[in-house]
């Protein structure tokens, strides 16, 4: 019994501190816990809302980087269609001017040609007239003696 004696004062002694723990809890939860608590709240609102900010930038930067990147294409697809169209330029302006080569080389050719047929039929001519005079003074050759030997 004494056992239970000693259990029992040792209970009522301990009730007081166990109060005085109670007491120093909640006045640590109401002047420290609280006010911590409370900065980590706002703490973590506020990283939440720096990530949500930070997300927004960074799609926003994506959208710039695609809106740049098809600025970057269309002006690329508008270089190439103007080196289409100059090299398009260049090609006709080329065969133009083959075209037109040929064209003076044509006409010169057939200058040559005719050229060439007008000095052919006067050496026709002239051959035919030489022709003609040296048949006839064969002829004369030929008929000379004869007609001078009778």
């Amino acid at each position: 019994m004494d056992l239970l004696h000693q259990l029992g004062d040792l209970f009522l002694a301990a009730v007081p501190t166990a109060i005085l723990v109670f007491l120093f809890y909640f006045f640590l939860r109401w002047s420290f816990f609280g006010p911590l608590l409370k900065v980590l709240a706002e703490r973590q609102a506020r990283i939440e809302g720096s990530r949500k900010e930070a997300e927004s930038l960074a799609a926003a930067a994506q959208e710039k980087q695609r809106a740049y990147r098809e600025a970057l294409r269309k002006a690329r697809a508008e270089v190439f269609a103007e080196q289409e169209s100059a090299r398009r330029l260049v090609l006709e302006e080329r065969g133009q001017l083959i075209r037109q080569a040929r064209s003076r080389a044509g006409e010169e050719v057939q200058a040559a040609k005719a050229r060439l047929a007008s000095e052919i039929e006067a050496a026709r001519k002239t051959l035919e007239s030489s022709g003609q005079q040296l048949a006839e003074e064969v002829a004369r050759a030929i008929l000379e003696p004869a007609g001078g030997a009778r």
